[in-house]
């Protein structure tokens, strides 16, 4: 059995817990509902799981999408649709519409959210420098536009960097502006509880929609948007990728309601990757900040010639190019997991270190190791 090294941080698509209560609830209700969640998909297995999703994020509310993908772009319309019921209906002035502040590397379906609230002109959207604080606060500064909105990803997926929680706190403080943040890679991977990097860095309660997903750590399928009540029935009226689209099944929707409550429990899992991270940056040099550790190749050909010989070796790693990347920066990324040992983390460097040279610090320079959150 080969070893996925991409995906699933906490490995619980086949937890027992998570099998048995698929198997029961497909058992007993089928592969419905078959429907949008405003029409007839939405169950009481449905209610439980945004139930206990909003108390893991600790907000009043959360709503089920049937992707993260669809959860952000619901989230970024809405917002959109904002401006035009604040100016009853008629097309807002530009000092009327809304400004949103974009991270330069944020996933795909913000991109296209924005993209597509700015066309229908609710929005203005500015995108400041990768983690820049400086010119974020730049950007604020000389907005003169009143309603201000930052998104960004909590955990970038291609990089592996995570974002500067605690200034991104302070600006709000500053600034107040509106706070979104898309925790699609860091939830039940990174805080005590498994809340994801704003739970990580103590900054849950600035946060003021958080995105999720439920096919990363918890193994299964489907979006969510954890909020306050008011914004969860506006996302309901005005998010068209939630309420022209079908629910997730209630065998996924019972999947991931054990996934949340195992990964709650299961809090070694989040030791156990933190140790793999540790012996992966001690390995290899490379300065590892989350469970996802990217190593750029650059060259097409040798980027898929190492993921074949890893592949061969039983480690599932894909390739990453275009259009996540760009061609010169092609790579591989590897997703360190609960279930890899450190024996893992040896081979999988070994293999690595045929295709590129490894800077390994010394132990006497190895303030990286200390300095690095793990």
């Amino acid at each position: 059995m080969k070893k996925s090294v991409r995906s699933k941080s906490s490995n619980l698509g086949r937890h027992p817990t998570v099998a048995k209560a698929t198997a029961k609830a497909a058992l007993e209700q089928g592969a419905g509902p078959r429907g949008s969640p405003l029409i007839c998909g939405y169950t009481n297995y449905h209610m439980a799981l945004e139930s206990i999703l909003a108390k893991l994020k600790k907000k009043e509310a959360c709503l089920l999408c049937p992707t993260g993908f669809s959860a952000n772009m619901a989230v970024i319309v809405a917002i959109g649709s904002l401006a035009f019921v604040l100016c009853g209906g008629r097309t807002p002035a530009k000092e009327e519409k809304i400004a949103v502040f974009s991270d330069e590397l944020n996933h795909a379906s913000i991109v296209d959210g924005l993209k597509l609230a700015e066309r229908q002109g609710g929005i203005e959207y500015f995108v400041y420098k990768h983690c820049d604080m400086a010119h974020l606060d730049a950007l604020l500064t000389n907005c003169k536009m009143k309603r201000k909105v930052v998104v960004t990803d909590s955990l970038f997926s291609m990089d592996g960097d995570l974002a500067p929680m605690v200034e991104l706190a302070e600006l709000r403080k500053k600034h107040g502006f509106f706070f979104v943040l898309d925790d699609a890679h860091g939830t039940f991977v990174w805080g005590k509880n498994g809340g994801g990097v704003a739970e990580e860095f103590n900054c849950e309660e600035d946060v003021d929609i958080c995105v999720g997903t439920l096919s990363k750590a918890a193994a299964s399928l489907g979006g969510f948007i954890a909020c306050s009540k008011s914004w969860k029935q506006f996302i309901q009226s005005m998010g068209r990728s939630f309420i022209f689209s079908t629910v997730a099944p209630v065998p996924l929707a019972a999947a991931s309601y054990a996934s949340v409550v195992v990964a709650i429990k299961e809090s070694w899992r989040r030791e156990e990757v933190r140790k793999r991270m540790q012996e992966f940056q001690a390995l290899t040099g490379i300065r590892v900040t989350s469970q996802i550790a990217c190593v750029i190749i650059g060259d097409f050909k040798k980027t898929f010639k190492l993921s074949q010989e890893l592949l061969e070796s039983g480690y599932y790693v894909m390739p990453v190019g275009p259009p996540a990347v760009p061609p010169s920066s092609i790579r591989i990324r590897i997703t360190l997991t609960a279930v890899h040992t450190a024996d893992d983390v040896k081979r999988i460097s070994a293999i690595i270190r045929k295709y590129i040279n490894f800077e390994v610090p010394s132990i006497s320079n190895n303030s990286s190791l200390s300095a690095c959150r793990l």
